[in-house]
């Protein structure tokens, strides 16, 4: 397994074709602070830029105990009204750089999910869970509210009835709840969760990348349209993977009765 350390993520490439970005401050609970956050937006720009040979994006975090406190209060602490927003800047590219990633984004959260953390739960595609994990947006115990995401992306998740409840109550829920109201996709045991992702982002990482991508494009962009809207928007996406050799290659391994060859062209 090839590794890439910066100073507060991991990058690594599990299996061909797959990248596991590890949130990796574990002494902060892997709160991320203004370089993690600088960090993670230089990532997955770069992603966008150039994928590469990579077709799926894994996000997790260091150790058993915390997958992402939020944001590291300690640096926080004694800002300016213009610090916290600058600092805040950096939050929000952040996480709009992970939302219009092209590629598929799976988190497998191995534990504490607070504030932020909880937030880039709600922000990738999709996740999975270790059993144990913990989630909480407790940004209204602070004097704050949820903003990197937190009140838009949550309700679409959970419906807004219960996102309301759990945004002004500050209170934490299971991974078994989370689970049940459709935060997270499915639960493992903490020695099982990256294994079982993996062999999810495989999966995925098997079929062809265009029209995958496009697939995530058309879902993401055409849920809140009007389904007229939304039909055209498929549409559009469809006919860009038509003229590809991945079709033709997907045709031609059905018709010999094999598995495709995909190259992403």
């Amino acid at each position: 397994m090839k590794k890439k350390t910066r100073n507060t993520i991991l990058i690594e490439k599990p299996e061909k074709h797959l990248l596991q970005c590890t949130l990796n401050r574990p002494e902060a609970a892997n709160a991320f602070n203004s370089l993690m956050a600088e960090e993670l937006f230089l990532f997955f720009e770069s992603i966008s830029r150039d994928q590469g040979e990579t077709r799926v994006i894994i996000l997790t975090g260091s150790g058993e105990k915390s997958f992402c406190a939020g944001g590291d209060l300690k640096e926080r602490n004694g800002m300016t009204s213009n610090q916290w927003f600058k600092q805040h800047k950096l939050y929000e590219r952040m996480l709009c750089s992970i939302i219009n990633c092209p590629l598929p984004v799976i988190a497998a959260v191995n534990g504490v999910a607070y504030g932020g953390g909880c937030e880039l739960v709600s922000a990738v595609d999709f996740a999975y869970a270790a059993d144990h994990a913990i989630f909480a947006q407790t940004e209204t115990k602070l004097g704050i509210i949820p903003g990197a995401g937190g009140t838009q992306n949550l309700p679409r998740a959970i419906g807004t009835q219960r996102a309301l409840e759990l945004i002004l109550t500050g209170k934490t829920f299971s991974a078994l709840e989370a689970k049940e109201w459709g935060l997270i996709n499915e639960l493992f045991s903490s020695d099982c969760l990256l294994k079982e992702v993996t062999k999810v982002a495989q999966l995925i990482a098997l079929n062809a990348p265009l029209a995958v991508k496009q697939a995530k494009f058309a879902i993401n962009k055409g849920v809140d349209m009007p389904l007229n809207e939304a039909l055209s928007l498929e549409i559009e996406a469809y006919n860009k993977t038509v003229p590809t050799k991945d079709r033709s290659e997907g045709i031609l391994a059905f018709n010999e009765k094999r598995l495709p060859k995909f190259k992403g062209k």
